[in-house]
């Protein structure tokens, strides 16, 4: 009897410890999940022409500050250089090798990788997966394709069904006079905008007073009082921001061209054609009305103030950020929120006498990337290793735990999470990225540009990225032992 009773009390104590521990177990994991909110903001067509990126002549206060604080990486690439497939890449955490999307910009919501409207067991893109994770997340702005995560047209035509199906607790993107998503886009002052119809066409126009009368600063001002009401909520949020300049039209205040008058704006540095079946006659560019002659190229004169233009929208974007930034501050959310600011890809802004994206080649695909990690970010560091767009996804899931992990496919990127304390220089060899029937592999020293046709490569560029970011000599020819390197890449 006295043994039974014995193993008896044996086991209710042993039962004991394993409830202690379980008990526990689950509170140290719950603490560990869903452990910061993200507020991460895309900007359309920045590059790097940031004073962070050592350009001295633009003007970007705020996004030099959130860079000092966080980490700054000089080598990120984007997957696609076009808005919806880089975007869709970005988003989903897949490759174009594996997605098959190398420049649709409905890949979204069109064609074979198209999102299923239907929820499933695993989330198919990273908004969602916060989203079932707990997560309150809210979409300002253009953070997939379309500029309100709705699906219309350019010339407003469609269902306005959700672009990303269960990705937003919340569509606020605001419209104000332009009253619709393309036309907040593509908004001139004044609620007039390239598809209205009235044929406002004009390259550039800077004749706002205020902030406010332009839709980024609408888009500032809406995020500033989501922010006060998530702050309340009790649950975590994932916000997306998605600024639309400097992309085209090139427009912002008065204020923004006056100041930029005064500065000294060089020319691009090699406005030569380059010898190289990707380039093209930027179509998107030339399809605006100019306030200068439209000769091919352009005259000096007016490359510069193309450029001038652009860095002026650089400016009132950059304001924005700075007003949300600290609004974050203020609201005492700066602790507990990832901050990301992302580029969807680069843009020839001259350079190679290209005016836009869409090549496979460094200036299309070089973009910015500033990340602010509470608690794992080193402050100030200049992170030089290539890094790829679909990094961004794995990261976040690993800097805020989400309680919801499955995904539809699996994530081809790696996390930054190492990158981002310093304990690591390297996370990945190269940074490949694609443009229709080109693959475009980047390591810290070189850009290989592969042609294929039907797989085959036909023809194959290499540039030392040491020598600068423009494509003025290919040595594929001169340097056999690192083009065959690179060209495992490829395929």
């Amino acid at each position: 009897m006295n043994q039974r009773f014995r193993r008896v009390r044996r086991c209710l104590f042993i039962a004991a410890v394993l409830a202690t521990f379980l008990a526990t177990w689950n509170a140290s994991s719950a603490q560990d999940t869903n452990r910061l909110n993200v507020l991460f903001i895309a900007i359309d067509d920045l590059r790097t022409e940031l004073g962070c990126y050592g350009v001295k002549h633009a003007r970007s206060p705020n996004l030099d500050r959130l860079a000092a604080q966080g980490v700054l990486f000089t080598n990120h690439f984007t997957a696609v250089p076009t808005c919806g497939a880089s975007r869709y890449a970005m988003l989903t955490g897949r490759s174009p090798r594996r997605s098959g999307v190398t420049s649709s910009n409905a890949a979204l919501y069109a064609g074979p990788s198209a999102l299923v409207r239907k929820a499933g067991p695993a989330a198919q893109t990273m908004p969602e997966l916060f989203r079932r994770s707990g997560y309150r997340t809210v979409c300002i702005g253009k953070i997939s394709h379309t500029a309100d995560g709705k699906v219309f047209a350019y010339n407003g035509r469609g269902d306005g069904r959700e672009e990303m199906p269960g990705a937003w607790s919340d569509l606020a993107t605001p419209y104000g006079p332009w009253k619709r998503g393309w036309g907040i886009f593509f908004a001139y002052a004044g609620g007039k905008h390239r598809e209205d119809g009235q044929g406002h066409r004009d390259l550039m126009e800077f004749v706002a007073e205020k902030d406010e009368d332009l839709p980024d600063g609408l888009m500032a001002q809406r995020a500033i009082e989501r922010l006060k009401t998530l702050k309340d909520a009790n649950e975590p949020f994932f916000m997306g921001l998605g600024f639309f300049k400097p992309h085209l039209p090139f427009v912002a205040t008065k204020a923004d061209w006056e100041a930029m008058a005064k500065v000294d704006v060089p020319p691009p540095p090699h406005p030569e054609r380059v010898d190289s079946p990707h380039w093209h006659g930027s179509g998107e560019f030339r399809r605006y009305k100019f306030p200068f002659p439209k000769t091919r190229p352009l005259a000096r004169k007016d490359q510069i103030a193309a450029r001038r233009a652009y860095l002026a929208c650089v400016r009132y974007v950059d304001r924005q950020v700075g007003k949300v930034l600290a609004a974050l501050d203020e609201l005492g959310l700066a602790e507990s929120t990832v901050v990301v600011v992302w580029g969807d890809h680069g843009w020839h802004l001259g350079d190679s006498q290209i005016w836009g994206k869409h090549t496979p080649l460094e200036r299309a695909l070089r973009s910015t990337l500033i990340v602010r990690a509470p608690g794992v970010s080193k402050k100030g560091l200049r992170c030089d290793a290539p890094v790829a767009s679909i990094d961004l996804y794995p990261t976040l899931v690993d800097l805020c735990r989400p309680k919801f992990r499955k995904t539809k496919h699996p994530l081809d990127g790696v996390s930054l999470r190492p990158l981002l304390s310093g304990e690591k220089q390297d996370v990945r060899p190269a940074a490949i990225s694609y443009w229709r029937n080109a693959v475009s592999v980047r390591t810290r020293t070189h850009r290989l540009v592969a042609t294929l046709k039907k797989s085959e490569v036909t023809h194959v560029e290499l540039y030392d990225m040491r020598d600068g970011p423009d494509p003025v000599r290919n040595i594929a020819e001169s340097q056999p032992e690192v083009t065959k390197a690179l060209l495992k890449h490829v395929k």
